[in-house]
């Protein structure tokens, strides 16, 4: 048995690659629509987040004898629970991780490590700011950023009650929130920015299949600043941005 975390869209291929090459998979997410999504592919899942402790047990339930993360790249608690787990069961720990992108110095696009630099940014710069980081760290951002009258911030994301139910906890208004699944296009991305007259947008560096290039260079035509969160800094040991070292990473270990 193959214990997998998933994440993304590729996490969901990835897995049902590796259940074609004939190895049992137990995936793990964390909302039910993504387990729904999951399950209509013909692939078995749990669901919720896991202790090191609770992946653990399940390692030994199961008889997993490979975990591999598949989960976001910003997922890093999840990160550091998987690797831990499989350190204590003394089983083989697999990371995938789609590829970065690089892109070309631009005056426009401000690279930060953190959530906390890109709020500091945002601050110095004031303006109209489209913020598609998700609900995790939304606090971050209005904390610092939401009682300045030279700032609006609109928030981009999942259309999730406990979603809706953090910006109104954190007082953001019901004209500031964009509730919508992506992926986007380019041309709704565009609409999107000219109806709120963004001129800072901000998003997390999580790869070409998180549509994050789009967002970006759509933003960077419109003369719009990007700010953009860096992955964080994990070793992981094992990682591989593509399927076929997965799969014969697991040929070699099963």
């Amino acid at each position: 048995m193959i214990f997998m975390l998933c994440g993304t869209s590729d996490a969901r291929e990835l897995a049902l690659s590796i259940q074609a090459a004939g190895y049992d998979v137990l995936t793990s997410v964390v909302t039910d629509s993504a387990a729904t999504t999951l399950m209509e592919a013909g692939l078995s899942v749990r669901t919720g987040r896991l202790t090191a402790d609770e992946m653990g047990a399940l390692v030994r339930e199961h008889g997993v004898r490979v975990i591999v993360d598949a989960s976001h790249p910003f997922a890093e608690e999840a990160h550091r629970q998987a690797i831990m787990a499989a350190q204590e069961q003394q089983i083989p720990y697999i990371r995938y991780e789609r590829a970065g992108l690089v892109y070309d110095n631009h005056p426009l696009l401000h690279v930060v490590p953190t959530y906390e630099a890109a709020a500091e940014v945002i601050d110095r710069m004031k303006g109209s700011v489209m913020l598609t980081t998700g609900s995790k760290t939304l606090g971050v951002f209005t904390k610092r950023l939401l009682s300045d009258p030279d700032i609006r911030l609109v928030i981009r994301m999942l259309p999730r009650q406990d979603n809706m139910e953090k910006c109104a906890e954190l007082g953001v208004e019901q004209k500031n929130i964009v509730a919508m699944q992506g992926p986007f296009s380019r041309e709704l991305n565009e609409a999107l920015y000219r109806h709120f007259g963004t001129t800072i947008m901000v998003t997390k560096e999580s790869g070409k299949t998180g549509a994050v290039d789009e967002k970006v260079q759509s933003a960077l035509e419109l003369d719009i600043h990007v700010v953009l969160i860096a992955r964080p800094e994990v070793d992981f040991g094992t990682v591989f941005d593509h399927y076929e070292g997965v799969l014969t990473a697991l040929s070699e270990l099963l």
